[in-house]
């Protein structure tokens, strides 16, 4: 039987883990309805510098190419996400981040006549991000967890490059670029919370 404490963590573990799993429920119900219906949601991605389609960088990470793109980014968004939630408490800030700057560089210098989708993007995003914010932030257990992402995802690297036709390394490149700026910029923020909460060092 389980303690009240035990309950409570993995209450506090299930309320964090919740919205990635409910992001990547959406992303499945409407790769379903595009299945279904003959709507050719695709069309909605992001089309580079085309005023008209600028929802598009919002829409784009939950438009996949059929079910196998889709499953190629599900376990990593999975996983990533939810270390992402567990061990901060950024993750719709970096989501939202990851999502909008990365998709309007995509939008912005995105190949020409070209329509950019699924969540690929946001899947860099959160690596890039756990990579860099633990060591930024000065925490040593999420700098450990920066290592990990690294030695296991370390080689997402090459996808950035224009190695492979009919793959947005655009979206991969601005995604990651995207995460590090966010793991940065929050990274700073935080560090003088985690020095006043264990007595900061001064000189005189």
């Amino acid at each position: 039987m389980s303690s009240p404490a035990q309950r409570s963590d993995l209450s506090t573990w299930g309320r964090r883990v919740l919205p990635v799993l409910l992001l990547v429920a959406l992303m499945w119900v409407v790769e379903v309805v595009d299945l279904l219906l003959p709507l050719s949601l695709d069309q909605f991605g992001i089309r580079p510098r085309d005023p008209g389609h600028l929802a598009g960088i919002v829409l784009s990470p939950f438009l996949h190419l059929g079910f196998g793109h889709l499953v190629a980014n599900t376990l990593a968004l999975l996983v990533l996400g939810s270390l992402l939630a567990l061990s901060t408490r950024h993750l719709w800030l970096v989501t939202t981040g990851v999502v909008v700057l990365g998709g309007l560089g995509v939008w912005l210098l995105g190949g020409p006549s070209t329509v950019h989708i699924g969540a690929s993007g946001v899947v860099y995003g959160y690596a890039a991000f756990l990579a860099v914010y633990g060591f930024v932030a000065r925490r040593l257990g999420q700098a450990l967890l920066g290592v990990l992402v690294i030695l296991v995802y370390g080689s997402m690297v090459w996808g950035v490059l224009p190695l492979q036709t009919g793959v947005s390394w655009q979206a991969h490149l601005f995604g990651a670029a995207a995460g590090v700026g966010l793991a940065v910029w929050l990274g700073r923020r935080d560090r003088p919370r985690n020095a006043r909460r264990h007595g900061a060092l001064t000189l005189s």
